[in-house]
Formats: structure tokens, sequence, C-alpha cells
């Protein structure tokens, strides 16, 4: 029941930042107009335009990066004779299970971002995707089982950079707070998480980017696509609007990211201090 608790409210918050983000992505305005002009015209209920997706997210992505790299974080420190991993170490296992968990996630996000993007549409070309499932059926239907993993390049790289950003400074602040400055395991916790929430976020946004931008793209009246993929996503967007583009809505991106991860990581250390309560 905790478990479910965790995914539903950490899905909560992902669903709620995500479509503000994805808007502010597809160029509707800052973070204040984008979340007015939504909660004027749709409702509190816009903002969680893709909780089904959101929840299926959850527990495929989430579930597969936090269990492969914990499982490499053991494999690794084990080969080091029980000593501590070091920096680039931790950010390898960082990589390598945030690849693992896209390669998992990607359909989730994929129907994620369809379903938020659809209320931005005009009312003929607008799906009306009743649920995840609903969206990940259309998706197949329309465009072929592959269509599943557009986008997916981009969605690797940037888990790939989220869990770099995330999983190895945690690990280094929790290190930091507990033999340096000598806080409580408590204090440790919630002072690492956030310093692991703004990494994450920082470290991903410039893909999270990209990824939107390929994500919601649909082929026009003669089959065409805007971007011919991510490569082509990055170069027009640099020229456009310089690198900062990539930046556009950080403050809302790391209000989404941050709190998300600090969540995951409570949460996570919860269940870790009852595994050992009961000798698991």
């Amino acid at each position: 029941m905790t478990g479910f608790a965790g995914v539903l409210d950490a899905a909560l918050l992902y669903s709620f930042r995500a479509a503000a983000v994805v808007r502010i992505q597809l160029g509707q305005g800052s973070g204040y107009r984008v979340a007015k002009n939504m909660l004027a015209q749709e409702g509190v209920g816009a903002f969680y335009q893709g909780l089904s997706a959101g929840l299926l997210r959850q527990a495929t992505y989430t579930t597969a990066r936090l269990g492969s790299f914990r499982i490499l974080t053991n494999k690794a420190t084990a080969a080091n004779d029980g000593k501590p991993l070091p920096l680039y170490q931790k950010a390898l296992c960082g990589l390598t299970a945030g690849a693992i968990g896209a390669c998992f996630g990607s359909p989730a996000d994929l129907a994620l971002i369809r379903m938020q993007a659809d209320a931005t549409l005009p009312e003929a070309q607008r799906r009306h995707y009743k649920n995840a499932f609903h969206a990940l059926y259309r998706i197949v239907s329309d465009e072929g089982v592959l269509a599943l993993w557009k986008g997916a390049g981009p969605t690797v790289v940037r888990a790939m950079a989220l869990n770099m950003g995330m999983l190895a400074s945690y690990d280094q602040s929790v290190e930091f707070c507990k033999d340096t400055l000598g806080l409580s395991e408590g204090a440790t916790v919630v002072g690492a998480s956030a310093v692991s929430g703004f990494f994450a976020a920082a470290c991903s946004l410039p893909f999270d980017y990209v990824k939107t931008q390929i994500q919601k793209m649909q082929p026009d009246a003669n089959g065409k696509y805007q971007y011919s993929g991510s490569m082509d996503c990055f170069v027009k967007t640099f020229k456009d609007g310089g690198p900062l583009k990539f930046y556009t809505g950080f403050p809302v991106y790391c209000v989404r990211i941050a709190p998300h991860v600090m969540m995951t990581w409570i949460f996570l250390n919860q269940i870790q201090k009852f595994e050992k309560s009961i000798g698991i």
C-alpha cells in the first residue's frame, strides 16, 4: 500500500508539472501565463491530463532505473572490496541505469507527451485520448508499433543525463552531509535529495526539450515531420534561439523535477529502512 501511495504521489507531481512544462516548451508562453490560461480555459483537470500515463511511466521507468542502479552499485562496490565508489563510477552506474529505465519507460513517456500536447491542437486535429492505453493503441494504429519508441534516442540520453545528475550527486551529497557536516540521518536525506534534484534538472533539461519537440511531432498532410531527428532538432533550435533556448522553462522544470527527486529518495530511504528492520 505504501509503495502504491509513493508511485501515485510521484505520478501526480510529475503529471501536474509536466503539463505546464510541455506547453512552455511548445512555445505557449511563460510558466505563469501557461498556468493561468490552463486554469482559466480548461480548469484544474488540465494539469492532470496524462495522469494515467504518468502512473504507467512511474511503474516502468522509475522502478527499472532505481532497481538497476542499486544492482550496479552493489556489484561495483563488491568489486571494489567494499570501499565507497568514486564519483566517476557512481556517474557511470547512473548513466547505465538511466538508459535501462528509459528503454522500459519510453512508450509511457510518449503517451504522456501526446496526451498533454493534444489539448494544444486545433479541435479537428485532436485525438481525444481517454487514457494512456488508449493513447498507446492510437499511436500503434496510426503510426505502427515502432512509433512507441519515437524519441527513444533523446529519451535515453535525457534519462542518462538526469540519472547521472540525480544518482551520483545524491550519494556524494550523503557522504558530504554525513561525514563532513555531521548532520543527522533525516537532515542528510533531505539535504542530499535537494542537491540531487537541482543537478538532475540542470543536467537533463536540454535533452528534455529536444525529446518533447520530437515526441509531440505528428505528420502533416504530406506525411512529413518538422524534424528529421534529434540532431536536426538540436541544430535548428540552436540556430533559432542559441544555447539558452534549451533551458526554456527551467524554473518550472526545476520545480517539477526537484520535488519528484526528493520524494523518490525519501520514499526509497524509508523502504530500505523497512527492509533492514525485517531482515531483507
